[in-house]
Parts: structure tokens; sequence; C-alpha cells
């Protein structure tokens, strides 16, 4: 492989890991900007989006590659379907463990949100196990470059990658005109600048705050599937090393702004994907969290991010 294929290769495989971040950092960032939490127990909604996926996928009998309209209403059937239990899961989370503790000092929601953690990863390793878990290999993986389009390279650009990206890209994209152009999403907004305020306006708060648990949750339950089509892999602390790594990209972007974590995903992308390249995967974990101690001292606002004033 030449240096200008290793470089594109990085920019592939950059991209790919970068959109489905991006579906878990928007969740975080969404719930920060409502309610200044972080919701450490997202990523695992992230893992129960892969074995949700993967236990309806059983449940049809869909084992093995599909082919024609079979694929399709299959894939995004299943994606739906997992999509709403996953928003509705984290949506529950956001009921029973911390609007109770909306008025309680922050360090109570924060120590919740980590038990919420440690819970949903024990009951993903009770019903799946703790070992390594085959997701069924449902779309096929046709090399783009050399069978279809007949040039020869090295270069490995699949089905697969097209996929993910062409899901992921215009999940995000509804999201950002849903926040940008809709009624609840302008409440979103107005909720997240002063809660007190949109409140005196007439805006329902915690149906804001429901709803934003709800669309944070789903995408982390796509973004799960499309880790399983993609990898055909995951074990139950898939969520773990994700999450962290959504979280940082939500922080180098600006925790709080949909854009910032956009691009803070795609960034960390492509960072994992030349440390694994260049320095070894040992080494990829090390790098990411000394940016993000980095971006927390010299720009704790993020790239996008902006200062706010605390809230009492």
């Amino acid at each position: 492989m030449t240096q200008t294929e290793l470089f594109i290769q990085l920019l592939i495989n950059g991209a790919t890991i970068g959109s489905y971040l991006a579906l878990i950092a928007l969740g975080y960032t969404m719930v920060y900007g409502i309610i200044e939490l972080i919701n450490f127990a997202h990523g695992d909604v992230f893992m129960l989006g892969f074995m949700i996926s993967l236990t309806f996928l059983g449940f049809i009998g869909a084992a093995s590659t599909l082919g024609g309209w079979q694929l399709w209403v299959i894939t995004f059937g299943v994606m739906f379907v997992t999509m709403f239990c996953t928003g509705t899961i984290n949506m529950l989370i956001d009921r029973i463990g911390y609007k109770p503790l909306r008025r309680a000092p922050r360090l109570a929601a924060l120590i919740t949100a980590v038990g919420m953690s440690f819970m949903l990863e024990n009951l993903g390793m009770i019903w799946k196990g703790p070992s390594q878990i085959n997701y069924p290999n449902i779309f096929p993986a046709i090399d783009i470059l050399n069978d279809v389009l007949g040039i020869k390279t090295a270069v490995l650009f699949t089905t697969k990658d097209v996929f993910l990206m062409g899901v992921t890209v215009p999940l995000m994209a509804i999201l950002i005109l849903f926040v940008r152009k809709t009624k609840m999403g302008k409440a979103m907004r107005a909720t997240a600048q002063d809660r007190e305020a949109a409140a005196i306006m007439g805006i329902n708060v915690e149906t804001v705050i429901r709803n934003t648990f709800f669309i944070g949750g789903a995408l982390a339950g796509a973004a799960g599937m499309m880790v399983g089509l993609y990898l055909n892999t995951g074990r139950y602390l898939m969520g773990f090393d994700a999450g962290l790594l959504a979280f940082t990209s939500a922080v180098l972007g600006g925790i709080g702004n949909i854009g910032g974590a956009v691009l803070g995903s795609y960034v960390i992308g492509f960072l994992n994907a030349g440390s694994d390249q260049y320095l070894s995967s040992e080494w990829t974990r090390a790098l990411v969290f000394t940016i993000l101690i980095l971006v927390l001292v010299f720009k704790p606002s993020g790239l996008l991010g902006e200062r706010t004033p605390e809230r009492d």
C-alpha cells in the first residue's frame, strides 16, 4: 500500500468511526445542554441498542447475508424498533434516576448516572453473557473500488462503509433540522438557554427533558445497531469504550453544542484511525484522553462552544 492509499484508507476509517461516535455524542451534548448533567449511562444505552437489535434479528431468523427488499425492510424495520426501545429506556432512566434529583446537588445526579451505567452494564452481561458476541452478517460487504468500479487499489471501501455513513449522516442532519426548525426544537433551545425563563413563557420543561432523553437514546440505539452490522461483533462493555470516546468528542467540540459534538466526533475518529496506524492501538486511548485533559485545561468551552454563566 502506497502512502497515498494509506492516507485515503485512514480517512475512510476515521469517517466511519466518527459517524457512529457522533450519534452517541449528540445524546451527551443534548442532555447536558438541557439539564447540565453528564449522562454516563448513555454509552450503555448504545450497548443495549446492539443487543436489542441482535435479539430482534434472532427472532425473525436473520442469520446470514440478505439481499433485495428483505435486506432493507428487515434492516430499517429492526432499526426503527431498536431506536424506539432505546429511546424509551433512556427516557425511563431520566424519569426514575434523574428527575427526583432535579433540585439536588449536582454530585448526587452525577453519582446516580455512574450507578445507572454500572447497572446497565451488568444487565447486559446477565442478558448476553460476558464473552464476545457474534452479530449476524446480514449486510453484504462488497469492495466498491475493486469489484464495482474496477479500480485496482489496496484501499478497502465497501458497501458497509457507505451504509454506515449513509444512515448516520442523515440522522444527524435530521436532528439538526429538528432542533432548528420545529416547535419542539425551539422549545429545547429555549430550555437549554434558561429553564426558568422557558417555564415562565409557557414551555413544559419536563416534556422537553423527556423528549431530549428519548431522542438521544434513539440515536444511541441506531449507533449500536450500525456498529453491529459493521463489525459483526460486540460485548457488554462496548458501551464503556464508545461512551468515553463520544463524551470526549462532545467535550472537544463544545459540550452542549450540537454542531460541536459532530465536529468533535469526526476529529476523534480521524485521530483514532491515525493513532491505530502510526502509533499503536494500545496508545489510542491514552492519546484521546490526553486531548481531553488539554481541552479541559486550555479551552474548556471546546472548539465551537461558548462560555455560559453558571446557573443557580
